[in-house]
């Protein structure tokens, strides 16, 4: 069974994920961490539980979701895996620190590439890659359907949902997206997002504003 940790990091309030089983094996999704020390709070986590982190996730590669990639692909020798439409997002990711004045040394390395349906599995337990773009050209989300949570990135929040003004965000795209991708999944399906509380499938259902 997996076991999720929480980090909010960085001035925009980013949610970065980790997931842990019994054996030590670990994911790490969306790495935040801007600041030294929130480099240090996530690695002292990581070796208090004794982890071993298997997998280095992207939903996406917006500037709040990279901020932190390149130190923790060094910290544990892992490569990225990102669907390949956010390649260009994730290239474009420094520039985009420098109008939000929060400037940072991006990953430039190889890269693997998630695919939809793909399932990544770490010891027993599976997650199914998600293609759900509108926020971003290439966004994925992570679902793990025996526990029932999925990890949604910047798609679908508490009573909102992803920015579609971004380059290559569009509005018909992620409506598409959270209807085909996260509305048919169970409504008790537990959604862990980019920002924000998480909420469920069912509540979103119910009383987005957004979506109703």
């Amino acid at each position: 069974m997996l076991q999720i940790a929480m980090f909010t990091f960085s001035p925009i309030q980013e949610n970065t994920y980790l997931l842990y089983n019994g054996e030590g094996q670990a994911a790490l999704i969306d790495p935040g961490c801007y600041f030294p020390e929130e480099r240090e709070q996530l690695s002292g986590f990581i070796a208090e539980k004794g982890l071993e982190p298997a997998y280095l996730l992207q939903t996406h590669c917006h500037l709040d979701h990279v901020f932190g990639l390149k130190w923790a692909a060094g910290q544990w020798g892992l490569t990225p895996h990102i669907h390949p439409n956010e390649e260009m997002v994730l290239q474009f990711a420094p520039a985009s620190g420098k109008m939000w004045n929060l400037p940072f040394e991006n990953y430039e390395g190889p890269l693997q590439w998630l695919t939809e349906g793909q399932e990544i599995r770490l010891g027993s337990d599976t997650l199914q890659v998600l293609f759900a773009p509108g926020h971003s050209p290439g966004h994925v989300c992570f679902y793990c359907a025996t526990q029932g949570f999925v990890i949604g990135g910047d798609v679908l929040f508490q009573r909102s949902i992803g920015r579609t003004d971004l380059p290559g965000g569009s509005h018909s795209v992620l409506i598409e997206s959270i209807r085909s991708q996260l509305f048919t999944l169970p409504d008790d399906t537990v959604v862990y997002p980019g920002h924000g509380p998480a909420t469920t499938i069912g509540e979103e259902k119910r009383h987005n504003p957004f979506l109703q």
